[in-house]
């Protein structure tokens, strides 16, 4: 994983320094609240229900064991004892004191942790796939591109006062598991006809209140057009995008209302008319990067390990852990093995300290000190011996962390909701909660089989509701929270917006009604056909007939 240049240390720790005096200002009154506002978003600072919420960057969802454990002394220190992984793969604490939150940089900025552009009008942070560098269907790993857009975008001139936030993702991969065409901009690494590699880039994808799939702008630029072309598309939004209006100020309004053929021909005209120094990128920058993300020393005498069989022959719980949260490694004789933080006792993505340090540990002993942390607000552990899976998921077992649920009906992204967000129209970790009670037979997840399900507690959709198999949205009616159920969405490369499947329905309607949903695809699945599948076939009448039945 990339390390900090001491250019790069001296950066945030100057950052540090500066928001400490911000801070201190704001509570002598010689700096007010409004003042105060943008430069606390600038450093991932909100105000919530309850306290101050603080947003930690974690590049591309990649982290070190020992940043993994000062994470969980910071959550230990000042939040309670615990924090939470976001869709973004960022890490949320959302207990700290306004007057401690310099400290808490400071201590983060020792392990080269930050919280710059987790929040406000500027680029975010970048995602990708959690498998990359390691996934059998990669063309090439994405990370080093990943790297060169955060150094770009951090502390952009042009770019700190955005029409609004601005996301970008991407994958090298055949599959898409960074949900690519939902974001601002999406990029898919991928060969030409001349067999070079660069990109196709995707526009205006975007949830909430106008949930839209990206469109391709191009199918194809060259690597040394990658930060000219990113620059020229963000800069005309700049100029575009709507300030008047903040539900119409995305990206992906501005798609809409000029087309995109308008937009790229825009984007074409400023890209042709810039000055491009500094922005082409050069094959030794390229190949400088990739550097940062050698691959760790694999053992080479690492096979398929024989007595794996048996192992899963005698403990069926093993197997099925083995088979659901495993993925297939490049290298013979390792697993990517993904850890569920899916708890039934509390919100999807949170982790508390003693979790943080135990995984940290784990990593050390498994996984070359290294943790990815994944869209769907779990944890992966990228490089694991197969003969040393069993040792794993024992440990795992003693923590309650190793569910076999990746991927299946208990596996849910969940925004936090009306429990600590200022916005949130309902309650979405109680209802997360009651589908986990709801559904406790594992024999039955397991037969369900692929599954997702995303909830939001109102339609700034930050459980990504539109994008799940089976979406929830809650929503305030007469001082009642009531549930919409929609499905039919998918964040993959046949990304979908779902659709709405009945009428809202009580909180405590939400699990039955999806258990009407299930029984129903059951009824209609044919072979090994997965939910989205099944729906993709049959469309959503059937399941609108089952819960009017």
């Amino acid at each position: 994983m990339y390390r900090y240049s001491p250019k790069d240390q001296k950066m945030i720790e100057e950052r540090v320094e500066q928001f400490r005096d911000q801070v201190r200002r704001n509570l002598a009154g010689s700096l007010d609240e409004e003042e105060f506002r943008p430069l606390r978003l600038q450093n991932g600072l909100y105000y919530q229900l309850h306290a101050p919420m603080l947003r930690i960057a974690i590049p591309y969802g990649m982290l070190s064991s020992n940043q993994l454990r000062r994470l969980g002394d910071c959550a230990e220190k000042y939040s309670k004892g615990y924090g939470h992984f976001t869709t973004r793969t960022n890490m949320q604490y959302h207990w700290p004191q306004l007057e401690d939150v310099p400290d808490l940089l400071g201590e983060l900025a020792e392990q080269q942790i930050h919280a710059i552009q987790t929040s406000g009008n500027c680029i975010r942070n970048t995602t990708v796939d959690q498998f990359a560098g390691i996934a059998a269907d990669e063309l090439e790993d994405p990370r080093p591109y990943c790297e060169i857009i955060r150094q770009w975008s951090t502390f952009h001139p042009e770019f700190a006062y955005l029409p609004r936030k601005f996301k970008i993702a991407v994958s090298g991969a055949s599959q898409d598991r960074a949900a690519v065409k939902w974001h601002d901009i999406g990029l898919y690494l991928v060969k030409n006809e001349a067999g070079d590699v660069g990109f196709s880039v995707w526009v205006g994808g975007g949830m909430g209140r106008t949930p839209l799939v990206s469109q391709c702008m191009y199918e194809f630029i060259p690597k040394r057009e990658l930060l000219g072309r990113l620059e020229a598309i963000i800069r005309v939004y700049n100029l575009q995008g709507n300030r008047d209006n903040k539900f119409k100020a995305r990206i992906k309004i501005l798609v809409k209302a000029l087309g995109m053929d308008k937009l790229r021909e825009l984007v074409d005209a400023e890209y042709d008319a810039m000055d491009k120094t500094g922005l082409e990128l050069s094959d030794a920058r390229i190949e400088e990067m990739k550097t940062h993300f050698t691959a760790p020393e694999y053992d080479a005498k690492a096979v398929e390990f024989e007595e794996l069989d048996a192992q899963k022959a005698e403990n069926p719980e093993f197997s099925r852990w083995v088979v659901n949260n495993g993925t297939r490694h490049k290298v013979k004789g390792y697993r990517a093995m993904t850890i569920s933080l899916a708890h039934a006792d509390r919100a999807p993505g949170d982790v508390t300290t003693a979790e943080m340090h135990a995984l940290a540990d784990l990593a050390d002993q498994y996984s070359f000190g290294e943790i990815r942390v994944t869209h769907d607000q779990n944890i992966v552990f990228a490089d694991v011996r197969i003969e040393d899976l069993f040792p794993l998921w024992q440990k795992l077992s003693e923590l309650d962390l190793a569910r076999s649920n990746i991927g299946l009906l208990t596996d849910m992204i969940c925004c936090p909701g009306l429990d600590y967000c200022g916005l949130a129209d309902a309650h979405s970790i109680p209802i997360a909660q009651s589908i986990n009670d709801y559904f406790d037979d594992i024999d039955y997840i397991h037969d369900i089989g692929h599954l997702e399900i995303k909830m939001s507690g109102c339609m700034n959709a930050c459980g990504h509701h539109h994008a799940g198999h089976i979406g929830i949205m809650g929503r305030e009616r007469k001082g009642e929270e009531f549930y919409a159920i929609q499905i039919g969405g998918s964040r993959e490369l046949d990304a979908e917006t779902g659709k709405i499947v009945g009428k809202p329905v009580k909180a405590d309607e939400v699990a039955p009604t999806v258990k009407k949903l299930l029984d129903e695809y059951l009824d209609l699945r044919e072979g090994e056909e997965s939910f989205i599948e099944t729906y993709q076939r049959v469309g959503i009448d059937p399941f609108k007939a089952a819960l009017k039945a």
